[in-house]
């Protein structure tokens, strides 16, 4: 069964790196036209989108990257392998929107204290062919694996890029009907808002994975009162650590205490038995003791 689903996950895998491709391709190939047609428009909105692109392409390569990398098998110097790369470059992903969030931020506040002409027709053109790419990218990255923690970080940068490109249209059509620049840096603020809160979650989550922390989904203490529960020889768990390589890899280790002349290798299988079906825990070390822990 564990091989199954080994197998199962490297294709989804190969999948989400055959996604973030052809994402990076379509990313990469209109941020040209963009970023020229913010410049000569004079919108910030545009060049907003323009520089969410930027920043897209370079990201995605580098959750491509990181998916490619994730691939290599374990050495010497890398016991689990390279999966966390993935974790990493979500963190780094993360980060660097934060940034460009309050770079938009900072930009429209001085677009609103001193406006801009703004070119609403050649702004209108580009954001809507931008909406196109954009929607079809964020299409092409949210058909993939949902728990991969590289693929929604890569995810988020789309779907900033589409929202950016909504507020532009609509601030292209606004100030082609009535005139009133103030629109295109406050759509700015709103989406750059708007997004914050998926960017900062990002971060804080694969933070967490980084420092080790417990996966959500695991509940030490019941985790704990289920295997004395479920396997009638243990008399005391203890020792629990969890953590995940990348939230599809929780990993655990612990130590059980034992009645004395208890078979320790039926009660390995059998507390593995229990992490993997009540806890879906495929990878975990058990240290079986019947008299005093021997770790303090």
């Amino acid at each position: 069964m564990g091989r199954h689903r080994h197998i199962a996950i490297a294709h989804s895998h190969a999948s989400d790196e055959h996604r973030l491709l052809l994402a990076l391709g379509l990313t990469g190939g209109f941020m040209i036209a963009e970023v020229i047609g913010g410049i000569f428009s004079g919108s910030l909105a545009l060049l907003a989108d323009a520089g969410h692109m930027l920043t897209d392409t370079v990201s995605l390569f580098l959750a491509w990257f990181a998916a490619r990398l994730s691939r290599r098998p374990a050495d010497t110097l890398r016991s689990y392998g390279y999966h966390r790369i993935q974790i990493l470059t979500a963190f780094l992903n993360g980060v660097f929107f934060i940034l460009i969030v309050a770079w938009i931020i900072y930009e429209a506040i001085q677009r609103l204290m001193q406006p801009v002409e703004v070119l609403g027709g050649i702004m209108l053109t580009i954001a809507s062919l931008g909406l196109v790419v954009n929607l079809l990218a964020f299409w092409i990255l949210h058909s993939g694996d949902r728990a991969n923690l590289n693929m929604r970080a890569a995810t988020l940068h789309v779907l900033g890029d589409l929202l950016s490109s909504i507020a532009a249209i609509i601030a292209a059509v606004v100030i082609l009907s009535t005139g009133w620049l103030p629109i295109d840096p406050l759509l700015s603020i709103f989406v750059a808002l708007l997004i914050l809160r998926s960017a900062w979650y990002v971060v804080k989550e694969s933070a967490h994975i980084l420092l080790e922390g417990t996966p959500q989904d695991v509940d030490v203490q019941l985790l704990k009162q289920v295997l004395v529960d479920e396997v009638p020889c243990i008399r005391n768990v203890h020792h629990v650590h969890v953590w995940s390589l990348t939230p599809d890899r929780p990993m655990l280790t612990l130590h059980v205490t034992v009645d004395e002349k208890t078979d320790p290798s039926g009660v390995l299988g059998r507390v593995k038995d229990v992490l993997t079906t009540r806890f879906h825990i495929h990878h975990s070390t058990i240290q079986v003791e019947s008299g005093d822990c021997a770790d303090k």
